[in-house]
């Protein structure tokens, strides 16, 4: 079974998707980023879906649940690249991913994530009121 190279930068996780993500490489990711974070401690996940072109609820569901696995191991979750038709199909499917927080590209994802990590590290975390940036 093929497997998403997950990549550690520093602090972060890094994960590129580049393939149609079928159901059981959906779950395989999952599980792998969670014992990447727990092996590594990493502080960050950052998930690059700009080659996702389609999504289902099942997806949406997978990204939800490792942005909560996460945040339960002290990680914090921006997903990059979404296509307006993913973000659309999101919408319409009820999957808000509440937890998960988001920008246009990597570049503004790290600066997103590195910027909370620093929060951490100062001791001053505001109230996180569930939406996603």
């Amino acid at each position: 079974m093929e497997k998403i190279p997950i990549l550690k930068m520093g602090k972060l996780l890094l994960v590129t998707i580049q393939v149609d993500l079928y159901d059981r490489l959906a779950e395989a990711l999952e599980a792998d980023l969670v014992q990447m974070i727990n092996k590594t401690g990493a502080q960050g996940v950052l998930i690059d879906i700009s080659a996702v072109s389609i999504i289902d609820s099942f997806m949406g569901r997978i990204i939800g649940n490792i942005a909560t696995m996460s945040k339960i191991l002290d990680a914090e979750t921006v997903v990059v690249g979404m296509q307006p038709a993913v973000a659309i199909t999101l919408i319409e499917l009820g999957l808000p991913l509440t937890g998960v927080y988001s920008a246009l590209n990597v570049e503004k994802g790290m600066s997103l994530l590195q910027g909370k990590i620093n929060l951490k590290e100062t001791g001053f975390i505001p109230e996180d009121d569930g939406d996603t940036e």
